[in-house]
């Protein structure tokens, strides 16, 4: 696209390249017991160990009926924004992140939420394809 003067943010390309392994996870995600069970026997020792060294309180867990496993958090760093925030809880991530990942974060009056959906797809499984699905509550301070 060229540029015509016009001062509005404007888009250089598509994201059709990844589209396919984008789909390749939102195909998983719909398959029926794709979701493992016990979250936290499976998650819950990474996510301790990883906040250790992070700016984040690890609060309170449960796992929902949907099978997603909530994770109340606290940020305890300087105020840096949601930008630190954001940055601890993708570190927080990495250590439960598994061959394909999606986040969403969303925002709500004094905490922010991240939900994430990780798995282990396609030909990338050694074993039986799983996946898990977590939403990360965070307080703001």
């Amino acid at each position: 696209m060229r540029w015509d003067g016009d001062t509005r943010s404007r888009g250089v390309a598509d994201a059709a390249a990844l589209a396919e392994g984008a789909a390749e996870l939102v195909e998983s995600m719909r398959l029926p017991d794709w979701v493992a069970e016990e979250p936290e026997a499976h998650l819950l020792p990474h996510l301790r160990a990883a906040c250790d060294g992070l700016p984040l309180e690890l609060m309170e867990t449960r796992v929902l009926d949907d099978g997603a496993f909530e994770v109340e958090l606290n940020y305890t760093g300087e105020n840096g924004g949601i930008g630190a925030t954001r940055q601890a809880v993708y570190e927080l991530i990495g250590s439960i992140a598994e061959t394909a990942t999606y986040v969403r974060q969303r925002r709500d009056e004094g905490s922010v939420a991240f939900e994430l959906v990780t798995g282990i797809i396609g030909e990338d499984a050694h074993f039986e394809p799983h996946g898990h699905t977590v939403r990360f509550l965070v307080a703001l301070p």
